[in-house]
């Protein structure tokens, strides 16, 4: 199937790349189906572009990235939701936000997006823990492990829920008329 997107254009993905939100998203409950994408040339974030929306994409991280021992806490209702019966199997993304200065991004600690792997079913889990932030600025935490570990790439190499993305050359052109 060809999704739109307006960051990189026409994708061809199949039914089983799609990560299903019951609930959508806050803010975006209508929206159920996305998929993960994966930039080869972004080095940092992976995207995650509704399916049905082709305006809609959140840049999202994993938290090992900038923060350590992030360890979310489920409730029974969340892991039942997810199919899941502990994280085990399961990945953590945060959304970030990036403004106009870049130097104040943020990522959203306390409503990680997590995905059962195996069942693509996601669900965006508020956590019940207070000391969490909404908005964690993130940019020098990113920038000291960049100069900690220069060769260390920042974005897993195992993104095993995201498509990669064509690179443009091989990208699926926009059938005429469309």
């Amino acid at each position: 199937m060809r999704i739109q997107t307006s960051r990189f254009g026409a994708i061809e993905i199949t039914e089983e790349d799609q990560i299903r939100f019951p609930e959508g998203l806050l803010g975006f409950n209508a929206l159920r189906n996305f998929v993960l994408l994966d930039d080869p040339h972004d080095e940092i974030f992976a995207w995650l572009q509704s399916c049905e929306e082709p305006a809609i994409a959140f840049p999202v991280l994993e938290p090992e990235l900038f923060t350590q021992n992030y360890n979310p806490t489920l409730t029974k209702y969340d892991l039942d939701s997810l199919g899941l019966s502990s994280m085990q199997g399961a990945r953590a993304f945060m959304i970030i936000t990036i403004p106009e200065d870049p130097t104040k991004m943020t990522a959203n600690l306390k409503a990680p997006i997590v995905i059962n792997v195996t069942g693509r079913m996601a669900r965006q889990v508020v956590l019940q823990d207070n000391q969490l932030a909404i908005r964690e600025p993130i940019f020098t935490l990113l920038q000291q492990r960049v100069v900690q570990n220069p060769s260390v790439p920042l974005k897993s190499t195992s993104l095993d829920v995201a498509v990669k993305v064509p690179s443009k050359k091989k990208a699926v052109e926009p059938e005429a008329g469309v």
